[in-house]
């Protein structure tokens, strides 16, 4: 059987948030499920070794600039894309008739998919749960899953002189906006305490963005350096071995947060200015929110207010 689920949010932590209900469908009919998503969603690095994903296929459309798969004649496109698969069943996460007509011009006999027209205001969880409960009456796991080759964990861990008698940490200090960038002194103090009662190994995750960069150059100039190891050099795929040989992770709100929880890591989310869903969906995250705050969302503007001291107590529970 060949099943289709379209996704068609932006970020990473959108196409992980949905793993959890695109590997109840695969158990469900005892096959992987292709995925149509955005290719910001960078997929196809984090998802070629997954067992329950089959093809992936990139929803060509951006709202800002014209690509192959925007307004009427993109969605004809798309939908001649789609036929050749000969998908026999569609999942949609989302209310939007548009891929609704798609699903039908490229010929899928089942369509499953949100109630329409009730996008404004939508939970980002909750519907898709409602799909999966009413059309598979099936259990559904709060654990994304991302699978990778052990091989390749063993070659990482040779590579990067991972010790296990260490203590491996994964700190995600970039993020994809100001907000949400937890202060380097922050991350510092953390290193220090911990240092302090254990051998640590650091490594940093970012990107290559200026103010990204600020903060890993203000890390690696600390007298940490010897123990940090950066990984903006690295594509994502490379990193996801790294990642699966840390013992924890303390990350910003940042797709390595996603990732991280999704290999199994014990991943403590830093939420500065985000909806707290995204740092608390999965059992292995572990938010800390800024102080003076019950609970957090866009605008919140905490960054200043995430506390060390909470990290490094949520820290030492994880690892004790």
């Amino acid at each position: 059987m060949k099943i289709l689920a379209i996704q068609n949010r932006m970020g990473i932590g959108d196409t992980v948030i949905f793993l959890p209900f695109i590997q109840a469908i695969s158990k469900k009919y005892n096959t992987p499920v292709s995925i149509l998503v955005k290719k910001s969603s960078k997929a196809e690095q984090f998802l070629n070794q997954t067992n329950y994903i089959d093809k992936i296929i990139f929803l060509e459309r951006d709202n800002q600039k014209k690509e192959r798969h925007n307004g009427v004649f993109g969605s004809l496109r798309l939908a001649n894309d789609l036929k050749k698969y000969n998908f026999e069943k569609v999942f949609i996460f989302n209310s939007s008739l548009r891929f609704n007509i798609i699903a039908r011009l490229s010929g899928i006999k089942k369509i499953y998919q949100y109630p329409l027209f009730e996008k404004n205001k939508q939970h980002i969880i909750d519907p898709a749960k409602d799909l999966i409960k009413k059309n598979l009456n099936t259990d559904i796991s709060n654990v994304p899953e991302i699978q990778i080759d052990d091989y390749l964990k063993k070659k990482a861990v040779l590579k990067f002189d991972i010790n296990t008698n260490d203590l491996n940490i994964l700190l995600a200090i970039g993020g994809s906006g100001p907000t949400k960038r937890i202060p380097s002194k922050t991350f510092l103090y953390i290193m220090e305490k911990i240092n302090n009662i254990k051998n640590c190994k650091f490594f940093l995750a970012t990107g290559k963005n200026k103010e990204e960069q600020i903060i890993l150059n203000e890390i690696m100039s600390s007298k940490f350096r010897n123990k940090c190891i950066p990984l903006d050099t690295l594509k994502i795929s490379e990193t996801l071995p790294i990642i699966k040989s840390c013992d924890v992770s303390i990350c910003n709100d940042t797709g390595f947060s996603h990732l991280s929880s999704a290999l199994g890591i014990k991943t403590i989310t830093l939420m500065a200015d985000t909806p707290l869903i995204y740092g608390s969906y999965s059992s292995n995250m572990y938010p800390i929110i800024p102080d003076g705050e019950t609970t957090v969302g866009h605008n919140t503007l905490g960054r200043d207010r995430i506390n060390p001291e909470k990290i490094f107590n949520q820290l030492m529970s994880i690892i004790n």
